[in-house]
């Protein structure tokens, strides 16, 4: 990389946070960095500023390739994790960004940018009428009714969505409690988990972790819209598809949390400057919450319940072999080999 080069990269790496949501533009040429870019909005970083990401993660490889990780904050190795997968997810990308100078930077940051803007707004048109059906009582109506295409009566405006936007732990049937949240006297941020967060919507005071994090939103977006209501299948289809997913991540996660909490928000149009819904906030917590290493047991204990959820054969690849089966027999007796040293020879 030039002199020219570096100083551009290092002036830009002030000036902005690659883990904070950049402004929005639209590219003329297609690119399959556009598809890519959709996917890893979803899967990888939601709220991630591409231009940034890619100006530092260039000057961590160039100028800066000999400073020690412990150098940098925690922030600056999260960043960088993720630039080293996006990476190694698209082939070709670290030549085209070290070859291509900065212009190829920006377009491969305005591609990509593209992507996760249009996955992330599809996504939000998509759950905001599907929410209502999930949140609406079997055999009953929500009263007063909502709107599919109007969110002005979501919110701490109504009863339902009032109560699944609630901190766990507050109780929304207090008046005083209720009135506050409704008044905006009492502000919610986004570190303040709400209850719908909790399987059949219940908080365990003395075990947070139980229950924790199940949405029917996963399987709209992921799988299908149909297959909400279903029994998990082996096939896959929709996006996860598309992508060759065959099981979760933890940002997956976190990004369908942020979207059914803004889906339940009266809040129009989704923005990380939104002092309403905070979703900024509420989706970098959950992350942080998972990076956590204190709480690595319960973390995989939860992915592992997600993947049995929405990928069955995952479910499938982790069962033991059944004792005398055909398989485990042929199995026992490789390892037999294996261990006498007797295993013949594959022909050529």
């Amino acid at each position: 990389m030039s002199e020219e080069q570096q100083q551009s990269c290092g002036q830009r790496r002030k000036q902005v946070d690659a883990l904070q949501l950049g402004p929005r533009k639209r590219p003329s040429a297609t690119d399959p960095l556009v598809h890519y870019g959709r996917h890893f909005g979803r899967t990888v970083h939601a709220l991630c500023n591409f231009q940034a990401l890619l100006t530092n993660g260039i000057l961590r490889m160039g100028e800066l390739a000999e400073t020690p990780d412990e150098n940098f904050t925690a922030e600056e190795r999260r960043e960088h994790r993720i630039f080293q997968e996006l990476l190694k997810s698209v082939a070709g990308l670290e030549e085209r960004l070290m070859q291509g100078g900065d212009d190829e930077v920006d377009l491969v940051a305005d591609l990509l940018t593209k992507g996760a803007s249009g996955a992330r707004g599809d996504d939000t048109k998509s759950l905001k009428g599907s929410v209502l059906d999930w949140i609406t009582p079997k055999g009953q109506n929500l009263v007063p009714p909502l709107t599919r295409n109007v969110k002005i009566d979501r919110g701490f405006h109504h009863e339902r969505t009032g109560a699944l936007l609630c901190p766990a732990g507050l109780d929304w049937s207090n008046l005083e409690t209720k009135t506050k949240l409704q008044s905006g006297e009492m502000i919610v941020t986004g570190d303040q988990w709400p209850l719908f967060l909790y399987a059949d919507y219940h908080y365990d005071l003395d075990d947070p972790w139980n229950g924790f994090l199940y949405s029917q939103a996963y399987k709209h977006v992921f799988t299908s819209p149909s297959s909400v209501d279903r029994e998990p299948k082996a096939t896959r289809s929709g996006n996860a598809r598309i992508h060759g997913m065959t099981r979760v991540t933890l940002p997956s996660i976190a990004y369908i949390a942020t979207q059914v909490q803004f889906a339940l928000t009266s809040s129009p149009v989704f923005s990380r400057t939104d002092t309403v819904t905070d979703s900024e906030r509420f989706y970098n917590s959950i992350l942080d919450i998972f990076e956590d290493l204190d709480e690595q047991q319960e973390v995989d204990d939860l992915v592992v319940w997600w993947n049995r959820q929405i990928f069955p054969s995952y479910s499938t690849a982790q069962r033991p072999l059944v004792k005398n089966s055909a398989l485990a027999r042929i199995r026992e007796r490789r390892a037999r080999m294996k261990e006498s040293g007797s295993i013949p020879c594959t022909a050529a």
